[in-house]
């Protein structure tokens, strides 16, 4: 008989290491890393210990530490591996949604209260975390060179002068970030997933694998737009609403890592969704 994992007096920074946990051993999610299949440059044991070390920066945004130093705190002990970007945005999600529900409110409304929050501090913090891993981003804004994540501390005083906020940051980035855009959204895909992962049957690893492919139907994953480009990224929608269950999603996964395909983006929401569901109950 299984436990809800809420039974067992796991806490929400716990939930969160779960959720990583979780995420990379669910498979197939085609293009991504997953317990049957490594990348070139990332294998799965590069995520276990990502999701190992970002614990600590997981329990300061439990204890009530500012999003932005939790989140950085998070990404400089995921990036303690030596396979590089596990899983930044990721945390990007985890972070804000674990102090929500520390703080009683894991709801769309309770997330959105922490995020919109967040101060110029939180900002800085956030682009300091580019500087312990490289992360695949596109350019900015043509009008907004200052603000590149790319140069990291150097933003620092940009950030100041114009008084940006973190959650104004994820504002500017909305439109073509869809991490962003739960910030800005209420989470609405993250929610909309737990919703699926709680109503799903069989072992949390498949309802995860299920949930993402779902996910990867609904809009063109920004990393591999970043990558490969809007053509691309929509043709990868086409392909997974063509999979009909885990046996074809299967083959579907050794074409996209062929093919150098990694919808990282929809692995980060669906990683956040797990979260959610533990936190709900999902058992185990």
């Amino acid at each position: 008989m299984t436990t809800p994992v809420s039974d067992r007096g796991f806490g929400p920074a716990r939930h969160a290491e779960l959720a990583l946990l979780l995420e990379v051993a669910g498979t197939p999610k085609p293009g991504n890393v997953d317990r049957r299949r490594d990348l070139s440059d990332l294998h799965f044991e590069h995520f276990l210990t990502g999701a190992v070390g970002s614990a600590p920066g997981l329990r300061l945004a439990e204890e009530g530490t500012t999003v932005g130093t939790a989140f950085e705190t998070a990404v400089e002990g995921m990036s303690k591996q030596s396979g590089g970007n596990t899983q930044f945005g990721c945390l990007l999600l985890l972070v804000p949604l674990v102090r929500a529900a520390a703080t009683g409110d894991l709801s769309p409304d309770g997330v959105s209260d922490v995020v919109r929050s967040t101060t110029v501090d939180d900002a800085v913090s956030f682009y300091r975390a580019f500087e312990h891993v490289d992360v695949a981003v596109g350019d900015p804004p043509e009008d907004a060179p200052a603000l590149d994540v790319r140069r990291g501390e150097d933003a620092e005083s940009a950030l100041r002068e114009q008084s940006l906020t973190l959650f104004d940051v994820m504002e500017l980035s909305a439109e073509r970030d869809a991490n962003a855009r739960e910030w800005t959204g209420g989470f609405e895909r993250t929610f909309r997933a737990a919703d699926a992962i709680l109503g799903d049957e069989g072992p949390v690893t498949d309802r995860v694998a299920r949930a993402f492919l779902d996910l990867l139907t609904e809009e063109p994953d920004t990393l591999v737009v970043t990558n490969h480009g809007e053509d691309v990224a929509r043709d990868v929608m086409d392909r997974a609403a063509d999979v009909s269950d885990l046996g074809e999603a299967d083959e579907l996964a050794e074409s996209f890592v062929a093919e150098g395909i990694n919808p990282g983006t929809t692995a980060d929401i669906v990683c956040a969704a797990t979260f959610v569901a533990l936190e709900r109950g999902v058992p185990l």
